[in-house]
């Protein structure tokens, strides 16, 4: 039981199910979404700038 259990939660995590419906919980207006995914994208340019540097 253990074992199924845990590889549901697995499952899950890995298709982030949980992730969106805590995003979907609250009603979001276009620009926050528009903010957030320009906010998302500038940290991951950043990271893959940090990386490529080295």
């Amino acid at each position: 039981m253990e074992k199924a259990l845990r590889r549901l939660k697995k499952k899950i995590d890995r298709e982030g199910i949980i992730r969106d419906v805590r995003q979907k919980r609250y009603f979001e207006k276009p620009c926050e979404i528009k903010r957030r995914k320009r906010k998302i994208a500038a940290f991951n340019n950043m990271l893959r700038q940090r990386y490529e540097n080295r």
